[in-house]
């Protein structure tokens, strides 16, 4: 069981940063490839980035590409998606995955989503 939660609140502006925590209270996260998907209303799910077991990134989206980036935490159990930089088209519903391998179509266990909004 997986959750995906915004650090901090409030609404994004452009060129604002935010993190988001993925976090399996049950689950050693250290064992899987962890993927970060977003959906915006009317678009297809994208897949933003994802990390091996070992940290390497398999891949990144170009639209993110020198913004994004994933860390892992061991000892919190915790993975991180640092955003900078916000731009509106960032708007979207942000999900963390986890599996053996990363899979850029989709993986095997899912969090909820939650939702980032970059608005002026």
């Amino acid at each position: 069981m997986f959750s995906c939660r915004r650090v901090g609140g409030g609404l994004a502006q452009p060129g604002d940063s935010l993190r988001l925590s993925c976090v399996a209270p049950d689950t050693p996260l250290s064992y899987y490839a962890v993927a970060w998907f977003r959906q915006a209303p009317g678009k297809e799910r994208e897949g933003v980035t994802c990390i091996t077991s070992s940290d390497f990134v398999a891949y990144q989206s170009d639209s993110v590409k020198d913004r994004f980036s994933t860390t892992r935490d061991i000892g919190k159990n915790t993975v991180y998606l640092q955003m900078n930089s916000l731009k509106p088209e960032d708007t979207a519903i942000y999900y963390c995955a986890a599996d053996l391998f990363c899979g850029r179509e989709g993986m095997g266990n899912w969090g909820k989503g939650t939702l980032v909004t970059v608005s002026s």
